[in-house]
């Protein structure tokens, strides 16, 4: 919010939204926000948040390999979602984002990496576990062409499904400047969501 407070309306995507926590924020200082998720539940839930905080934010179910921008975005923002995406998707992923990111746009984005000297999270399924964690640095690559403001790594302890254990996680928060090209929509690209 410091590097893009909320002077004007800027448009915030957020994905995978959950039960839209921060969808709800955002929109509570005053972003325009669209949201979505993968389960319905969630965004029901979603929903109902925004209505008791009296907000308005575009909720809608979407899975993030399949959900296409319909316009440009002054933010984007993911929490807790990025580490089920395939390493074989991750680049064609950015490059859909960043071409629907406008001019001296946000990403903010964290991701669980794996760590030699940590074990896998008791709570991952097999499905979350195999290739699904980035190594470490991984989520910077995608944006060496971008002004960063923030690139952390830090490990924590967690207690999800009741047992102690730690996790690792990078967070990057990058500006696109005027030297980061735009990437070109793949080829053969799926229309937009409505």
């Amino acid at each position: 919010m410091k590097i893009m407070p909320p002077i004007k309306p800027y448009r915030v995507l957020d994905m995978g939204c959950g039960e839209g926590k921060d969808a709800v924020f955002f929109a509570k200082c005053g972003y325009a926000v669209t949201a979505f998720d993968v389960s319905e539940q969630g965004v029901e839930k979603a929903k109902r948040l925004a209505a008791h905080n009296q907000v308005n934010i575009r909720f809608f179910k979407a899975d993030i390999f399949d959900y296409r921008p319909d316009t440009e975005y002054d933010i984007i923002f993911s929490s807790g979602t990025l580490h089920f995406v395939p390493e074989v998707q991750r680049k064609e992923l950015f490059d859909r984002l960043k071409v629907h990111t406008a001019d001296k746009g946000i990403h903010a984005m964290n991701v669980f990496v794996e760590k030699p000297f940590i074990d896998p999270a008791p709570d991952l399924t097999q499905e979350e576990e195999k290739g699904q964690l980035w190594r470490s640095g991984e989520l910077f690559t995608y944006y060496h062409d971008w002004l960063f403001h923030a690139c952390k790594e830090e490990v924590f302890d967690c207690n999800s499904g009741g047992i102690p254990h730690k996790h690792c996680m990078d967070t990057l928060i990058a500006q696109r400047c005027a030297c980061s090209p735009l990437s070109a929509p793949p080829s053969g690209s799926r229309a937009s969501l409505s």
